[in-house]
């Protein structure tokens, strides 16, 4: 099999977000949750975990975000400290 983009979901505090996804996101996201179980034996009960990670993950790799981020203070990570701790999280894993 293919190595995945996530890895084993890590435990971090949450914020409560609420959304809908379309029917075939939320399909894909429950064979995503199958798949990752299979790859690393870590069962996700809860599909919706794996949002926070994949979100993480994207805007982590976007060159376009970065460079803008890194060019604009106000997105700076120093001004939203929740999410710099969840991305120096995710780059541990």
């Amino acid at each position: 099999m293919a190595k995945l983009k996530l890895g084993a979901i890590q435990d971090d505090k949450p914020v409560k977000m609420t959304f809908e996804l379309p029917a075939s996101t939320h399909r894909d996201l429950l064979a995503y949750a199958e798949a990752i179980g299979q790859e690393t034996g870590q069962t996700i009960t809860d599909p919706s975990r794996l949002i926070a990670p994949m979100l993480l993950r994207f805007m982590s790799t976007d060159r376009a975000f970065i460079k803008m981020r890194r060019s604009a203070p106000h997105l700076s990570r120093r001004n939203h400290e929740p999410h710099m701790a969840i991305a120096e999280s995710d780059k541990t894993s």
